[in-house]
């Protein structure tokens, strides 16, 4: 049976990974209703761990210092008290090989092989670009699957990355790595994070590692 964290534990870790989300962008990261996301954000805004912010450029709730605490300490609780941690720091090191060629994939996505922006006037190179796209998705998908049968909580993952990537075999170029939608980067940086908070792993200090290995 998959580990199951209680709902106060999946909105604050979809805040730790998202750094800043609404309601609605909330109940979609943790699969709670928008009612049960909207309640448990309310709660937590009483205790000071999260903060509506209605700036002019941006709107949503974000960590304050003690939610963020809590949503670290949890996360590291969770894996410890599961007996599974081995088990995700394996996967981790599966989805980690996966993650420079989606970075790749990605920049090229955007700029071509002699340095100009991709205009997408030419459907051949986005079509070649797209199918690098789903066969990373094709090879992290039973990565995604196994994690989800360890914890719930990352069960969301492989459906919202392959909404993403439907959307963008049909057309709708944004959902690619467009950061204001549920795109495909957008979610596998979400992620990569939440795989690096459970883990109690470092993201800067992995970067340095992985640079002197290199």
């Amino acid at each position: 049976m998959p580990y199951s964290s209680g709902m106060e534990g999946r909105v604050l870790y979809a805040l730790r990974t998202k750094g800043m989300a609404d309601a609605e962008s909330v109940a979609l990261a943790t699969g709670l209703s928008a009612i049960q996301a909207a309640g448990v954000l309310s709660e937590l805004g009483e205790r000071e761990w999260v903060r509506y912010r209605d700036g002019k450029r941006a709107q949503g709730w974000m960590l304050l210092g003690e939610g963020r605490v809590e949503a670290e300490r949890l996360a590291t609780a969770e894996i410890e008290e599961s007996g599974r941690r081995s088990l995700v720091l394996e996967l981790y090191q599966s989805f980690k090989v996966l993650d420079p060629e989606l970075k790749e994939v990605c920049t090229d996505f955007q700029i071509r092989g002699d340095q100009t922006i991709n205009d997408h006037t030419d459907p051949d190179y986005d079509a070649a670009v797209i199918s690098r796209l789903a066969d990373i998705d094709r090879r992290v998908q039973p990565i995604i699957a196994s994690l989800a049968e360890a914890f719930e909580r990352f069960g969301h993952y492989g459906g919202r990355l392959d909404f993403a990537l439907n959307q963008v075999v049909s057309g709708d170029l944004n959902w690619f790595t467009k950061p204001s939608v549920d795109s495909y980067h957008e979610v596998w940086f979400e992620l990569h994070e939440d795989l690096l908070v459970s883990l109690g792993i470092d993201r800067a200090a992995e970067m340095a590692a992985d640079a002197a290995d290199a």
